[in-house]
């Protein structure tokens, strides 16, 4: 991928490859990560690695390198790519300055991959508007759950960078953009600091159709990176909606429902969510996290596991984790 053309002293890209942002993004990056060995050599010789990248970004002779390729198992098998330290250290750079243009488009019930977001605010948040709904469990809730088959790697990166170009005009920056879009040979990688933005650029098509805005037939919506939840107190208005949300996933982002991961059920008999099966009353960890935690936790663990414990009904659990 070769860079565009454009006013290279656009204020937009400027602020990207400034030695300023540069050195605030390998501070970010490398939080946590510090005992790495390709992040302590990177920053052994820090000033220097950074001036290169720098002048790179500056003469439009950065290239994006090679990804390190590996899986991991949490709770299921998830195919990672790694890029260097080098151009994570970019990918931060590109996300300290671009994601506030996007954060501003992006609907209240986004909570995958946003700073005061995440899973347990998303779980809570997912029990609070079904409550509502129900008027304090007076009235029966319907919950249409949703996700999309392999997401990640069915992104289509040419409706990407258009979606991307209708925010950002600055044709510099764009370019960076695609370097990175097309150092991947299609969708887009887990492993990418990036990807997780564009993941929410992408589906934000979605976010905002009418047709899952409350105001247009009280339906409530969340999503938590491609897990969709609907609710309705009619179970036909959701039945209605499945296949427009069918149609215009595959014809406006090339995606796909998971067929085997629809499911409509009323809210009382239990949601699985996010880890978490959820009732109008509380909540209990699934049973495979169970499983999962009990194999995994020791001394040095622990803690984490107890704060996930904490937000559940596992009295048992909690006291075992007491013991441990």
């Amino acid at each position: 991928m070769s860079w565009g053309g454009g006013d290279v002293h656009s204020v937009l890209f400027e602020r990207i490859i400034s030695l300023e942002n540069l050195f605030a993004a390998w501070q970010e990056f490398r939080k946590g990560k510090t005992k790495k060995r390709d992040v302590q050599e990177f920053e052994f010789n820090l000033e220097d690695n950074v001036f290169v990248l720098y002048k790179d970004l500056r003469s439009k002779t950065y290239q994006h390198g090679p990804y390190e390729s590996f899986y991991v198992c949490d709770p299921k098998r998830r195919h990672i790519h790694k890029p260097s330290v080098r151009d994570r250290l970019l990918h931060h750079a590109i996300f300290r300055i671009i994601e506030p243009i996007f954060e501003k488009q992006f609907i209240f019930d986004v909570w995958s991959c946003r700073k005061g977001k995440g899973t347990h605010h998303a779980v809570e948040r997912f029990q609070k508007l079904a409550w509502k709904l129900s008027r304090n469990n007076t009235k029966t809730v319907w919950v249409l759950k949703l996700d999309i088959r392999k997401f990640f790697e069915s992104v289509d990166q040419e409706i990407l960078i258009s979606i991307l170009r209708r925010a950002i005009r600055d044709e510099q920056v764009m370019s960076l953009l695609q370097i990175i879009i097309k150092s991947f040979p299609s969708g887009i990688p887990l492993g990418n600091l990036t990807s997780q933005l564009f993941a929410n650029v992408y589906l934000n098509e979605m976010d905002r159709l009418p047709l899952l805005a409350k105001e247009r037939g009280g339906v409530r919506y969340l999503r938590y990176c491609d897990d969709f939840m609907l609710l309705h107190r009619d179970r036909r208005v959701l039945e209605l909606i499945l296949p427009r949300i069918h149609s215009f996933l595959f014809e406006s982002l090339h995606l796909s429902l998971h067929p085997r991961k629809i499911i409509l059920d009323r809210y009382h008999h239990g949601i699985d969510f996010l880890g978490f099966v959820c009732f109008p009353h509380h909540r209990i960890l699934r049973t495979k996290t169970k499983r999962r935690m009990l194999r995994r936790v020791n001394l040095i663990n622990v803690a984490s596991y107890r704060g996930l414990v904490a937000y559940a009904r596992a009295s048992r659990l909690l006291v075992f984790m007491a013991l441990a």
